[in-house]
């Protein structure tokens, strides 16, 4: 038959599964907080840092153009050069258009130039700096007007980011490792979804393989096609912060739910405790109300008898009070091993040690076995040998624990009851043991039944009288002395209970 949980048993787990509950619910709550910050974290640093370079790009921004025009184009050999006043030369591709035809050494740049030869026509006086399509990419192309034709040439990009770099030393506010590039701004490739698509895959593709853009600025006409990036030289210091701030919060979140798992397990086991004292009390009021209801009702019967003279015969009077002193011993050892436990518990439990030999505590236990009248119909063999170690402990209190199991020896054996009492010495050790020929104890029962209040379920056990306190007794006793107690047992063939005290000490 499937046994029904205990109300007890029942609530606890139902205060569990609430703290569960009110534990998980808010830490999946701050669980996904967390994933959304870390998600958002990279964002939130690119904006830091494009608000830090905002001022730099602004004035790199607005000096690009007139340090352009401050460059002269001069004749070096049959090549025109654009040369600044400090001699950096910014050509690479001269051109020269003159009566409706393109002269240049780029078939590319002729073909673009052609493209827009009427606009050319109208450039201002003066050198004009501007973005032309060449290729199919954006590239800046300076140029000046001479009588009825125009010439100029194509700027190279590493001699312009050689030109930025030059004027943004001054202006450096930070210590990271950067450069300043002019990088073409994304056009989209026409309307529609998948031409919008497209164009967004072709700059994700091209972010993920060049440096990441820290911040950037679009520059005026006539140069909006080109837009002023700030590119790191060394590690991605946006990278490098979502990092170091994902790992803090990693941690953060780790030592969270390293108190909080730490939290829910202490406050489960309290709970367990607390449930189990609980179940414990309960048994222990209904073990001993039923154990001290059976000598009471057995007293009060007996006293009834002879108060009301109905015992004639002076043996059967002293029969009866035989009985009643049985009754009333049975009723004193077991309100005397409840207080006895509750003193153990409490830590006021006091021994009084002092060296003895073995055979002393061994007849001392005999000589109680013998005195509650537990040795009739058994054959209990003492054997101590001569020249054991003494030990150190306290007489009344070993000698009780010994009682123990031989009273349970008694109890929990069959028809024919044959106890065994011998000690042995063994190294730093001396054991006391006690062995029956009874029902024995299965394995998995074995270190439950030094529990308070305890008890083996069997037939047997069932019928016999018993509070569970006995072995829980016996093993805080032999612990006291410093010593152990060990069990053998084999189901239907009896059991060994070995007391091993330390020699010649507690």
């Amino acid at each position: 038959m499937s046994r029904t949980p205990t109300p007890i048993v029942l609530s606890f787990r139902r205060t569990f599964a609430l703290l569960i509950l009110l534990v998980v619910l808010p830490s999946a709550g701050l669980s996904g907080f967390g994933v959304v910050a870390i998600i958002n974290e990279r964002a939130a640093v690119e904006k830091r840092l494009e608000a830090a370079w905002h001022g730099t790009l602004e004035t790199l921004a607005a000096e690009l153009p007139q340090a352009l025009r401050q460059a002269q184009f001069v004749e070096r050999g049959v090549q025109l050069a654009l040369v600044t006043p400090e001699g950096q030369v910014l050509s690479e591709v001269p051109f020269e258009v003159r009566g409706g035809q393109v002269e240049s050494s780029s078939a590319t740049l002729s073909g673009a130039l052609k493209a827009v030869q009427p606009d050319l026509q109208n450039l201002p006086s003066g050198r004009t700096v501007f973005s032309l399509p060449v290729g199919g990419q954006p590239r800046l192309i300076a140029a000046e007007r001479t009588g009825d034709g125009v010439r100029g040439a194509q700027l190279s990009d590493a001699a312009v980011e050689t030109l930025l770099a030059g004027r943004a030393d001054r202006l450096l506010t930070s210590q990271e490792p950067v450069r300043f590039a002019l990088l073409p701004v994304p056009r989209e490739t026409g309307e529609g979804l998948v031409n919008r698509l497209m164009s967004e895959v072709v700059q994700v593709r091209a972010n993920a393989l060049g440096p990441p853009v820290l911040a950037e600025r679009v520059l005026l006409p006539p140069l909006q096609d080109f837009r002023l990036v700030v590119l790191p030289t060394g590690e991605d210091p946006v990278a490098r912060a979502s990092t170091r701030n994902r790992a803090v919060y990693a941690v953060l979140l780790g030592l969270f739910y390293l108190t909080l798992t730490f939290g829910v397990v202490y406050t489960g086991r309290a709970l367990y405790r607390e449930a189990k004292l609980s179940r414990l009390k309960t048994d222990f009021v209904s073990l001993v109300s039923h154990e001290l209801r059976t000598p009471l009702t057995s007293i009060r019967m007996f006293i009834e008898t002879l108060s009301l003279g109905r015992l004639k015969d002076p043996a059967q009077t002293q029969e009866v009070l035989q009985l009643l002193t049985r009754e009333t011993e049975r009723l004193s050892t077991l309100i005397e091993r409840v207080l006895d436990w509750a003193r153990i518990e409490s830590g006021r439990k006091e021994y009084h040690r002092e060296v003895l030999e073995v055979g002393q505590v061994v007849e001392a236990a005999v000589a109680a076995f013998r005195a509650q009248r537990l040795d009739s119909g058994v054959e209990l063999k003492v054997d101590v040998p001569a020249g054991l170690p003494r030990v150190e402990v306290d007489r009344h209190a070993v000698a009780g624990a010994l009682l123990n199991l031989l009273q349970n020896a008694y109890k929990y054996s069959g028809q024919d009851k044959r106890i065994a009492l011998s000690a042995r010495a063994d190294g730093r050790w001396v054991g006391l043991s006690v062995e029956d020929n009874g029902v024995g104890i299965a394995a998995r029962e074995r270190k439950r039944i030094f529990e308070r209040f305890y008890r083996v379920d069997n037939l047997l056990t069932r019928k016999t009288e018993g509070s569970g306190l006995g072995l829980a007794i016996t093993k805080r006793i032999i612990e006291a002395h410093g010593g152990r107690v060990v069990v053998h047992s084999e189901v239907g063939k009896g059991s060994r209970f070995t007391l091993q005290l330390p020699v010649g000490k507690a």
